[in-house]
């Protein structure tokens, strides 16, 4: 297939695959506004600047520098550590079977907390929550009752605060809240916030996480696990064949 070159800095040549590549590099915040005709322009104009700056270090004689060449070594010595590291672990896997075994073997581990879903309304001094509350036990519906009074942005939609686990609330409403049955609605409950009125609509006990719903997880924890493992275990190997010497004065 036949180069598509789209612009050329001395001999350098810079097609449209590099241009391509360069675009699938970029970050994502950019990404799309360099995919449109002048974002193109941009970027290849970017390119072309990069490759006469390499061009003038070039000529410069500046790959031939010591310093720079020091760099290089030690940039080269760390991109074959990590790859000696990758190369180590690439045959590492984790099998369905092990996965399931682990989340059987752990079921304490997969529990998900008690919860609940409730309504409030918050009034910003006592007096207006008793007001309230007299109107509720009144025939107000709780959800007009929070529409109309209530102070919190959740009046919104009634006053509903969606599900919500152990210490997801400050501690006063908390405790009110998880003491009420479904249906059941709170007395005031003062917190830093002001004055809660709380209904309770849906209560949840704890309950068995599904293993889909965390399969990847454990797959992921597993996979840490033996490629931390291997990684100590032929570490370790690696101690025996080659000395050692630490100078322990110089640590203090």
């Amino acid at each position: 297939m036949t180069k598509q070159i789209i612009a050329t800095v001395g001999s350098k040549e810079i097609t449209k695959d590099d241009l391509n590549i360069a675009l699938q590099h970029a970050p994502k915040n950019q990404a799309m506004q360099f995919n449109t005709p002048e974002g193109r322009k941009y970027l290849l104009s970017e390119m072309i600047t990069q490759e006469m700056l390499y061009l003038d270090a070039k000529d410069k004689g500046l790959d031939r520098n010591e310093d720079f060449l020091k760099e290089v070594e030690t940039m080269k010595e760390n991109l074959l550590k990590q790859y000696a590291i990758n190369y180590l672990l690439k045959d590492v896997t984790v099998s369905e079977v092990e996965v399931k075994a682990y989340y059987d073997q752990h079921p304490e581990q997969f529990v998900a907390e008690e919860s609940m879903r409730a309504r409030h309304i918050l009034a910003n001094d006592e007096a207006t929550a008793k007001m309230i509350l007299d109107e509720i036990h009144g025939g107000k519906s709780f959800e007009d009752a929070a529409t109309q009074y209530s102070e919190c942005p959740s009046r919104a939609q009634g006053g509903d605060l969606g599900h919500f686990e152990r210490g997801k609330m400050v501690p006063e409403f908390e405790e009110a809240a998880f003491a009420l049955e479904v249906g059941a609605i709170s007395d005031l409950v003062k917190t830093q916030f002001g004055y809660h009125i709380i209904k309770v609509e849906e209560r949840k006990g704890p309950q068995t996480i599904a293993f889909d719903e965390v399969k990847g997880q454990i797959q992921d924890y597993l996979l840490r696990n033996k490629q931390n493992q291997l990684y100590r275990e032929y570490t370790n190997q690696l101690k025996n064949q080659y000395e050692i010497v630490i100078n322990e004065e110089l640590l203090k």
